[in-house]
C-alpha cells in the first residue's frame, strides 16, 4: 500500500460532489485552533501533507454507517503514521522541509480530528461514539496500535513526543517525535546481535496519560521486548539518561493549556506495585551509554531529583538522587509529562517483574539559528535535528545491545 494514497476502504473514496456534512460551528480543541495559524498550513503544504485532509473531509460524507466509519478512520490514521514514517525514511518525496520533520504529522492530524469533531453524518453519532473515533484515529495515527517484531531479532520500543510549547513559537519542532519517525521499523546492529526499534508517539498532554494512554500501549508488549526507552525534548545542549522517575505532576500547562498538579495517577485497570513508589530507578545501562562515543552531543548520567525529605514539609534538590522515606516533587527528568511516561512505564517494568533494560532518555532541545524568528527551517535546524536523531539511533544500539 502506498503511505500517500488513501487506503483501500470503499467507503472512503470521496463522492465527485460529496454534500455538506460539517458543522463549522462546532467547538474545537485548543490544540486545533492553532490550525487558523498561517504556519501550520504552510508546514502542511511545504511537505504535501495536506492532502490527507483534502481527502479525507469529503470521504467522510460517504461513509454509510457507524461499523464502516470506525474501520475506515482506523485505515486513514494507519496511512497518515505510515507516510510520516516513510518520510523520515527517506522513502517519499520530502518537499522543501527537513526530511526527518516531525511537524507534519502532528498538523495532519490535528485537521483530520478537527474534521471528525465537526462532522455531521446522515446516520448520527453520539458524543460517546464520536469520542471512540477519535481515540482510534489518535492510536492508529500514532503508530500505538502497529507495533510488530519479526522473529530472530531483539526487540526495542521506544516511544517519542508531539511538538509542544506552540504558543511561544509555533514553529516548534520535538526530536524526540522525529527521532521516533525515523527509526521506526529500523534494523540495528548491536553487540548482542540485530536488533528491531519499533516506535510509538504520544501527546503531550495530561488526561490522555490519566486515562491509560501509555499503559495500553506498552502493556501488550513489555513482557516481550528486551529494552524499552522513552524519548523526550529535555535541555539545551546534551542528552540526559535521567537516573530517576518521580510520581509527580507539577502542573506546567499541556498542549491545551490544562495543568495538573499532584500525584501521578495509576489506571486501575493495569497492573502496578503497591503501595506506589515515590521514586522509580532506570535500568538503561547508564554507565556504558554514558561512556560510549554516540554523537556530537555529551551524554550524562542525570541522578539529580527533588523531594520532601522525610519528616520535612519543604522540597529540595538532591544531586544524588532520592533518600529514604522522602516524597518525590521531581524525578530527574523534571515533573512534566517525559518524567510521567518514563515513571509510568519503569512501572509497569517492575509491576510486570521484568528484568529488561528501560528507562528514559532527554535529547537536546533542537533549536534554529540565531535571528531566525520566522522561517520554518535554516541550516542549523535541520543539522541538529538530523544530529539529534543520529545520536537517538547511537544511544539505542548500547541499549539493545546490553544483555542480563
Amino acid at each position: 500500500m502506498s503511505a500517500a494514497l488513501l487506503p483501500a476502504v470503499p467507503a472512503l473514496a470521496a463522492p465527485a460532489a460529496p454534500p455538506v456534512c460539517a458543522d463549522p460551528g462546532v467547538a474545537l480543541t485548543v490544540e486545533e485552533q492553532r490550525l487558523s495559524q498561517p504556519q501550520p498550513g504552510e508546514i502542511l503544504a511545504r511537505s504535501g501533507f495536506d492532502r490527507f485532509a483534502a481527502a479525507f473531509t469529503p470521504a467522510l460524507c460517504a461513509l454509510p454507517n457507524r461499523a464502516v466509519a470506525e474501520v475506515a478512520v482506523a485505515a486513514q490514521g494507519r496511512v497518515l503514521w505510515e507516510a510520516a514514517v516513510a518520510r523520515a525514511r527517506g522513502a517519499l518525496p520530502p518537499g522543501t522541509l527537513p526530511v526527518t520533520d516531525d511537524r507534519p504529522l502532528y498538523w495532519a492530524r490535528l485537521q483530520l480530528t478537527r474534521a471528525l469533531r465537526q462532522w455531521t453524518p446522515s446516520f448520527g453519532l453520539s458524543a460517546v461514539e464520536r469520542t471512540r473515533l477519535l481515540a482510534v484515529l489518535e492510536r492508529s495515527s500514532r503508530g500505538q496500535d502497529s507495533i510488530r517484531y519479526p522473529s530472530g531479532v531483539r526487540r526495542v520500543l521506544v516511544s517519542g513526543f508531539d511538538p509542544f510549547q506552540l504558543d511561544a513559537d509555533i514553529r516548534r519542532s520535538n526530536p524526540s517525535g522525529a527521532s521516533a519517525l525515523a527509526l521506526d521499523g529500523a534494523l540495528v546492529q548491536t553487540a548482542a546481535g540485530p536488533a528491531r526499534i519499533e516506535t510509538a508517539m504520544f501527546p503531550v498532554l495530561w488526561d490522555p496519560f490519566a486515562q491509560g494512554v501509555v499503559e495500553r500501549t506498552f502493556l501488550p508488549w513489555l513482557d516481550r521486548v528486551d529494552a524499552f526507552t522513552t524519548v523526550s525534548q529535555g535541555r539545551v545542549g546534551r542528552f540526559d539518561v535521567e537516573r530517576h522517575n518521580g510520581r509527580w505532576r507539577g502542573g506546567f500547562p499541556d498542549n491545551e493549556l490544562v495543568s495538573s498538579t499532584g500525584v501521578i495517577p495509576i489506571p486501575p485497570s493495569v497492573p502496578t506495585v503497591t503501595p506506589p513508589p515515590e521514586f522509580v530507578p532506570t535500568t538503561l545501562p547508564y554507565q556504558e551509554i554514558v561512556a560510549t562515543p554516540t554523537g556530537p552531543f555529551p551524554v550524562f548520567d542525570n541522578t539529580s531529583v527533588v523531594e520532601i525529605p522525610a519528616g520535612q514539609t519543604e522540597p529540595v534538590t538532591r544531586p544524588a538522587g532520592p533518600t529514604p522515606g522522602s516524597t518525590a516533587r521531581a524525578g530527574g527528568g523534571g515533573n512534566y509529562l517525559s518524567n510521567e511516561i518514563a515513571y509510568r512505564t519503569t512501572l509497569l517494568r517492575d509491576a510486570l517483574g521484568l528484568d529488561i533494560p528501560g528507562g528514559h532518555l532527554h535529547t537536546p532541545v533542537l533549536q534554529f539559528a540565531e535571528g531566525n524568528t520566522t522561517e520554518l527551517t535554516d541550516p542549523v535546524f535541520e543539522a541538529n535535528q538530523r544530529a539529534i536523531v543520529d545520536q537517538v539511533r547511537s544511544v539505542l544500539v548500547v541499549v539493545a545491545g546490553t544483555t542480563t
